[in-house]
């Protein structure tokens, strides 16, 4: 087990992306996979010109992100999550409105003995993660890991970025394919599965305020207004370091 130093700051590195990554993007994640990636990010050295190859140590993602289950499993589970990310495309719409592919992770190289993967990013991500200087977020790795939802996380980080704004309103379509929630086409299964989870975890666990509300247009409903703040407050951040802890442990 890594130490509780060495451990509580890696939980505490930043994730710094491009605003565009963010919320001009369409992807399907699991959970797991996006908690992969972000811990990854949050290992890019900070002024660095290109990526580097990452020594993913399955051990210590498991431990920061509070894993504790047979390692076996584990190393199983996330080799299965690395195969998925390789496999996977992001939609990221440009400038000029058109649309193009970009992909996650070049091929990793696997040591199962030593229980470590060899990893980098692809070199086509590097306007979004690397060099950034203005239109970019950045928060701690702390407040994903200790969400269930895979919605919980993709939408923190859509707010987060609109956080400056204070305020958000996305059409209802809009928000479900950029959370890639489609599949829930009536309204009450979205807030039922999508929002109501996302923003219970949001509020307990991160690092804002949400509040939302629905925007009506004749009988249907259209459009979703979110209020955004940073918990500035040293009472609400520390109840929120408190759940994390008590759920991915110290």
């Amino acid at each position: 087990m890594a130490n509780q130093l060495v451990l509580s700051d890696v939980r505490n590195y930043k994730v710094v992306k491009s605003n565009d990554l963010i919320q001009k993007t369409r992807f399907a994640l699991s959970l797991q996979e996006q908690k992969i990636i972000l811990y990854l990010i949050s290992k890019i050295k900070p002024g660095a010109d290109n990526f580097s190859t990452t020594d993913f140590s399955i051990m210590e993602f498991c431990q920061v992100c509070g894993i504790y289950e047979e390692s076996g499993k584990n190393y199983k589970d996330i080799k299965d999550a690395i195969k998925a990310l390789v496999d996977q495309s992001i939609w990221i719409t440009l400038d000029n409105g058109k649309e193009t592919i970009l992909r996650w992770i070049d091929k990793p190289i696997i040591d199962r003995q030593a229980g470590t993967m060899q990893i980098k990013f692809d070199d086509l991500l590097k306007p979004y993660l690397l060099q950034l200087h203005e239109n970019f977020t950045q928060f701690e790795l702390l407040y994903t890991l200790a969400m269930k939802s895979q919605y919980s996380i993709r939408l923190y980080e859509i707010l987060r970025s609109y956080e400056f704004k204070h305020e958000i309103v996305f059409a209802i379509d809009e928000l479900k394919e950029l959370l890639y929630a489609t599949c829930y086409t009536r309204y009450p299964d979205f807030r039922r599965n999508v929002m109501d989870i996302a923003m219970k975890e949001i509020e307990a666990l991160s690092d804002i305020n949400v509040t939302y509300e629905i925007i009506k247009e004749g009988r249907k409903y259209a459009k979703i207004l979110f209020s955004i703040s940073l918990k500035h407050n040293l009472d609400e951040r520390f109840m929120a370091w408190k759940k994390i802890q008590s759920i991915i442990g110290e």
